[in-house]
C-alpha cells in the first residue's frame, strides 16, 4: 500500500508556493496552509499534519492533489489522530440525513450528494458537483494509488464503508481507468509552451 502511494504520485508537481493555498476567506486559510510552504510531501510527520488536519479544506486544488499523499501515507501507518483524508476523498458522493429535535418537532436534515452548497454564491452547484470538480485534479496513476487506498480503508472501517463504496463505484475507479496520465500532462504543457515559444518569435521577428 505505501509502495503504490509513494508510486502514484512519484511524479506530482510541487505547484510552488503561491499556489497552495485555495480560500482567501479570514486568516484561517493561511495560518493552516501556509506552514506546508516549500516542504516536500515524503518529509511531512504525522504530528505535523495533525496540526494542519484543516489544511485538507483550504488547500487549492494543486496544493490538494500535492500533498495529499503525506496524509494518506500517515494514515495507512495509523498514525494520524485528527486528520482525515478519506472524508476529503469520499463527501459530496453520497446523501445523508441527521434528525434534529427542534421546538416539539423533528426537523429533518440531508447531506452529501445531492445538498446544495451554497444557493448564494454556488447558484445550483451541488456537492457532488464541487466534489468531481476539485478531485478531477487527480491524474490516472495518481488515482489509481487513491483507489488502493480507499479499498483499504474500506476493509479496516465498516463504518465508513459504504460511503467509501459510494465514492469508488461514482467516480474514482472510472477517474483510474480514464483520467489524463502525468505523460499526458507533461505532453499538454509541452505543446503549449511551444506554440507560445512561436507566438513570441513571430511578434519579434526572430525565425521559429
Amino acid at each position: 500500500m505505501l509502495a503504490a502511494i509513494a508510486e502514484g504520485f512519484r511524479a506530482t508537481p510541487y505547484p510552488g508556493d503561491a499556489y497552495i493555498q485555495g480560500s482567501s476567506e479570514g486568516c484561517e486559510p493561511f495560518e493552516e496552509v501556509q506552514p506546508f510552504g516549500g516542504k516536500d510531501w515524503r518529509e511531512l510527520d504525522a504530528a505535523f499534519l495533525d496540526a494542519h488536519y484543516a489544511a485538507l479544506s483550504f488547500f487549492s486544488e494543486g496544493g490538494f492533489r500535492y500533498f495529499l499523499p503525506a496524509y494518506l501515507t500517515a494514515d495507512v501507518r495509523g498514525l494520524l489522530a485528527t486528520a482525515d483524508p478519506t472524508f476529503s476523498l469520499t463527501h459530496g458522493f453520497s446523501d445523508a440525513t441527521v434528525s434534529l429535535p427542534a421546538g416539539g418537532r423533528t426537523l429533518v436534515r440531508r447531506m452529501g450528494r445531492s445538498v446544495l452548497l451554497n444557493p448564494r454564491r454556488y447558484g445550483a452547484m451541488t456537492f457532488h458537483d464541487y466534489a468531481r470538480y476539485r478531485l478531477s485534479v487527480f491524474t490516472r496513476e495518481e488515482a489509481v494509488a487513491i483507489v488502493a487506498y480507499l479499498e483499504h480503508r474500506r476493509a479496516a472501517d465498516p463504518v465508513d464503508a459504504a460511503a467509501i463504496e459510494a465514492a469508488l463505484e461514482t467516480f474514482w475507479r472510472e477517474r483510474a481507468r480514464s483520467a489524463p496520465t502525468a505523460d499526458d500532462l507533461r505532453r499538454h504543457l509541452a505543446e503549449e509552451e511551444e506554440m507560445l515559444a512561436a507566438i513570441r518569435n513571430r511578434s519579434t521577428g526572430e525565425p521559429t
